[in-house]
């Protein structure tokens, strides 16, 4: 391994017998790191081409006096992995693109027990005389006012307040049993 600095300054000049001949002498120990890194042999055969393409491009930027070539060679498979593994992580989504993934709609049990309550409201609504049933539905559904309903019905604006009450506390006493 002493030669590894003397092939990375013929590398750096564009020598690729020299580049063939640091291949030879450090793919193995390369190829290790990269498959104990990326658990898969396929990726660290992938990934091992990238690490020498970065060998090849960056074989002059070495200086001897930073470490042995070998730690510097292992530094660049390590870091090239440590960058395939970030990318495999799914990316986060934005708050709004998360929300519109969660359904808004009800779950089929939700859907039943609000069929379930309607069913009950309406069989309640019907004990009511249709006068103050038809008074109910356009207060609660409609938003109608007190003051447009008794209007609407001909009654004085009082007696509508009292046929709300009343209505409302026979359709809970209705509900309720």
């Amino acid at each position: 391994m002493q030669e590894l600095p003397h092939l990375l300054g013929r590398i750096a000049l564009g020598d690729r017998n020299a580049f063939s001949q640091l291949y030879q002498a450090t793919s193995g120990k390369l190829f290790s790191i990269l498959l104990r890194m990326l658990k898969s042999r396929a990726d660290a055969e992938e990934a091992l081409q990238e690490v020498y393409i970065r060998i090849w491009r960056n074989a002059g930027r070495y200086n001897e006096e930073a470490g042995s070539a070998m730690a510097w060679l292992c530094s660049i498979a390590r870091y090239h992995a440590i960058d395939q593994l970030r990318a495999r992580k799914p990316q986060t989504e934005t708050l709004d693109e998360a929300f519109d993934l969660a359904s808004l709609d009800p779950s089929p049990e939700e859907n039943a027990q609000r069929r379930s309550v309607a069913s009950g409201i309406e069989n309640c609504m019907q004990t009511l005389e249709a006068s103050r049933a038809d008074a109910v539905r356009r207060a609660y559904v409609e938003g109608l006012s007190y003051l447009e309903l008794a209007n609407l019905h001909g009654v004085p604006l009082n007696t509508m307040r009292t046929w709300l009450r009343r209505s409302l506390l026979k359709l809970r006493e209705c509900l309720g049993s």
